[in-house]
């Protein structure tokens, strides 16, 4: 992969069937770069195809990402978000345990753009301590040695994103979610974990103001939302196919892990989805969750921050596809 410029710190049948083409058929047809061969077997003009498990276990988390038959080769960086003290809804080490330590993938996280306890390098690094997941495999903090640039191609926002600098040490990135709601971005999932996840904290500022500012959250809404569309295109660009998203739907709050005290889910938990297409991935679940009968309170934190702006626009400028086949691995 080249390397960076330096910045200035260093469904048709429905989500129940068994295999169903996706709603991307009710929103028209496919509208992105069609099937994420990030890794993977299908080609740009196939749908992409998102696996899905009800279960959610270790075990289930594993058979998630087998489904994908994806061979990574080289260092292996699995992003996963550290969670806010004291009560946030991280995934837990025991869940993504045997996943990364099969990768022998190194957890990778970015510091924050809004205080709180993971904002600077030694209090985040503590926080992965204390949550456990320097326990379970090496940890990295992306930004700790500051940021670099990267191009964004075909933005209408963005036209480039400041990752930590230790993002170009490694070959293939995993991008492991917790799928819940957000008090900005209406939802987060594959493309916020890949936008904002791996923004350094000025990069984080420079995707929420749209580019005007390294420094705060405050701006329009549409841009940053589609400024971390076009944030999450540039990391898979550069990327050039190394890349696989998992988004975990369980504790389905209306508030992300970024909130230490998060409002308690009000819907049951869904399952595992995974698929080397992050627009897919985030359409499935957000469609799940549209389709529950205890999901609209999710769905109205959602539409109530016009959410899914970034699955359309992530759509339009070539990140991937709103149509998808969603099929179940647990038969």
């Amino acid at each position: 992969m080249p390397p960076p410029e330096s910045a200035e710190t260093a469904p048709a049948q429905g989500p129940d069937s068994g295999t169903a083409p996706a709603s991307g058929e009710d929103a028209g047809a496919d509208a992105g770069a069609g099937g994420g061969a990030a890794g993977g077997t299908e080609t740009a003009s196939e749908t992409p195809t998102v696996y899905m498990t009800a279960e959610i276990s270790p075990g289930s988390l594993v058979a998630a990402y087998e489904a994908l038959g994806a061979s990574p080769q080289g260092r292996v960086a699995v992003k996963i978000s550290t969670g806010e003290p004291p009560n946030s809804n991280y995934l837990r080490p025991e869940l993504i345990k045997g996943l990364v330590q099969m990768l022998d993938g190194t957890i990778v996280e970015s510091n924050t753009a809004y205080g709180g306890a993971r904002a600077s390098n030694a209090k985040h690094l503590q926080v992965a301590k204390d949550h456990g997941f320097t326990e379970i495999a090496d940890f990295d903090l992306l930004d700790a040695d500051g940021s670099v640039s990267i191009p964004i191609v075909g933005g209408e926002i963005l036209s480039e994103n400041f990752v930590g600098a230790n993002f170009v040490n490694y070959d293939y990135y995993v991008i492991l979610s917790h799928f819940k709601g957000h008090g900005m971005a209406g939802y987060g999932g594959a493309i916020k974990n890949s936008s904002i996840g791996i923004a350094s904290s000025e990069g984080k500022s420079w995707i929420h103001t749209g580019g005007n500012k390294k420094s705060g959250l405050s701006g329009d809404q549409s841009a940053f939302l589609m400024g971390m569309a076009e944030a999450a295109k540039s990391v898979e660009d550069y990327m050039n196919g190394n890349i696989l998203y998992i988004n975990v739907m369980n504790r389905l709050s209306v508030d992300c892990d970024c909130n230490g005290n998060p409002a308690e889910p009000d819907m049951h938990d869904i399952g595992i989805l995974a698929s080397f297409d992050a627009v897919a991935l985030d359409k499935a679940c957000v469609d799940l969750v549209a389709a529950a009968p205890d999901g609209a309170t999710l769905m109205d934190r959602i539409n109530s921050r016009n959410g899914t702006l970034t699955i359309d626009h992530a759509a339009k400028i070539g990140l991937g596809s709103i149509s998808y086949e969603l099929v179940r691995i647990d038969d």
